[in-house]
């Protein structure tokens, strides 16, 4: 594909029809909800796992490991499912789902929690990328558009619906009800899946860069564990977080020297390096960037901030969750409409940009019934996006790399979710300790303890904390502006504009 190409013609022009959605997107929606939502249930459990298990300064592995594990699984699945077939690799993630669960479900310790959630990990990024594979091999693409509307719905809805359902199952249900509950839909989804086509192309021949899957495992977990520590801002945890870095820079080294050598690499590094894909694929992971650490950051500026409940912030969250995948979805029809992909965030995320930036400098003065809206708006023109970048690598993979191009997007999203969260983290707390160390302490307690960690202080320093704390959220809320606006560069560089 030519970097000056502006349009790309698609190759089965059939449009879609209600039995095509009803027997494919049942069959992929709910293996991607389960890989999702397996990501985010267990964070309002975590304090009860940690007391049931012990070993609480280990606790946030139990996150950790999932994504850790589900980032590095996932073009491993891109890879074997383009050789062996999608359909048969889904059933195998659903399996390893399902047998996943049941151990996490029977832990007897954290180590054991902890390597039941690695093997959770690697059946959920498979199912994340196969899922997204699945509508470029069944849906014509002029089509795709639309189902990766509805996909990015799913996605969002999923990680919305997780930390609710989980406090929710936790509270009445005890904490190893999380893992549970996901037993059955497992099942369900396995069941699903007999209604997929086989591949038409049938399996081929295996090739499999496993020197690449390991290089690729020593690069993402000691850069994912490094991150972690940086997120601390905790002057004690560098020294380990540099030596994590240099790891991964060493594995990465190392890695693309293998890909560029190897008969069937893991990353198929010429096909990544195209103008095209790799712009699209930055533009996932800036996308990533923003949506994660907006939806991670606001809840904590609402709480600490503005001295809400936890519930009420989420409530309050509501606009900005549920109208990301109303935008998703009617970005996915205007493709389907026009054929127009880049175009769509090419206006979208300019918008987003200035309204993030109005969030930095107006939050202060803004009610709390008047900030829904923005990050509604916010929300909206966010959603431009997600269709557009797996539509548009999907197309330029071609039907026999389908599994590679999910696989980039997925891991960049989840890249850029991870370093752009912990950047913004970083310029939270770097801000709040520059400007006063004892409202650095004070902020940690005000996100424990919510507004009683103010009582005895007398009104004047309450204000003077305040005032700190929203000039440091302006900092993080820039600084998230900051990667809406390289998303939008990028968007404006795509040198393919449109399907025909």
């Amino acid at each position: 594909m030519s970097s000056h190409s502006l349009e790309l013609t698609a190759d089965a022009p059939a449009p879609s029809s209600r039995a095509l959605f009803f027997s494919v997107f049942p069959s992929i929606m709910l293996p991607m909800f389960l890989a999702s939502v397996d990501g985010t249930i267990v964070a309002a459990a975590l304090p009860a796992m940690a007391g049931a298990l012990g070993e609480v300064e280990r606790v946030s592995w139990v996150v950790v490991a999932y994504l850790v594990a589900a980032t590095i699984a996932a073009p491993v699945y891109g890879r074997l499912g383009d050789a062996l077939g999608r359909r048969r690799m889904m059933f195998v993630a659903l399996s390893v789902l399902l047998v996943a669960h049941v151990l996490c479900m029977l832990a007897t310790s954290m180590t054991f929690l902890i390597a039941a959630r690695v093997l959770q990990g690697i059946g959920g990024g498979g199912l994340m990328t196969l899922s997204q594979a699945l509508v470029g091999e069944s849906v014509p693409p002029r089509e795709r558009g639309r189902y990766q509307g509805y996909m990015a719905s799913v996605f969002v809805c999923s990680s919305t619906v997780g930390p609710v359902a989980g406090g929710w199952l936790t509270q009445h249900l005890g904490w190893r009800s999380v893992f549970s509950v996901g037993i059955p839909l497992a099942v369900l989804a396995i069941g699903l899946t007999f209604r997929l086509k086989k591949s038409p192309h049938g399996p081929g021949r295996l090739h499999f860069d496993f020197i690449g899957v390991v290089l690729f495992a020593a690069f993402i977990a000691p850069m994912l564990m490094a991150l972690e520590q940086v997120q601390r801002v905790n002057l004690a945890s560098m020294p380990l977080a540099a030596g994590l870095l240099a790891v991964a820079a060493l594995a990465l080294v190392l890695l693309l020297r293998q890909e560029r050598r190897a008969a069937a690499p893991l990353l198929p590094v010429a096909f990544l390096s195209q103008s095209a894909v790799w712009r699209t694929d930055a533009m996932a992971a800036c996308m990533g960037a923003t949506l994660v650490a907006t939806i991670t950051f606001i809840p904590i500026y609402f709480i600490v901030a503005r001295g809400t409940t936890p519930s009420e912030a989420g409530v309050l969250m509501l606009p900005l969750t549920a109208l990301i995948a109303v935008g998703s979805m009617v970005t996915g029809r205007l493709i389907s409409k026009t054929g127009r992909t880049a175009a769509i965030p090419s206006v979208g995320l300019p918008v987003v940009v200035v309204l993030i930036t109005t969030l930095a400098f107006a939050a202060p003065y803004m009610s709390l019934s008047q900030l829904p809206f923005l990050l509604g708006a916010i929300a909206l023109f966010c959603g431009t996006a997600m269709p557009v970048v797996q539509v548009t690598v999907q197309m330029l993979a071609g039907a026999k790399q389908l599994g590679a191009a999910a696989a980039s997007v997925q891991f960049s999203r989840s890249i850029g979710a991870a370093v752009g969260t912990a950047i913004v983290g970083v310029v939270l707390f770097a801000t709040l300790a520059a400007t006063d160390p004892e409202t650095a302490h004070l902020f940690a307690r005000l996100m424990e303890q919510g507004p009683a960690a103010l009582a005895g202080l007398d009104a004047a320093r309450i204000a003077v904390v305040r005032h700190e704390i929203a000039d440091a959220f302006r900092s993080a809320f820039l600084s998230i502006a900051g990667f809406a606006a390289l998303g939008a560069v990028l968007a404006w560089s795509l040198p393919v504009r449109r399907i025909t």
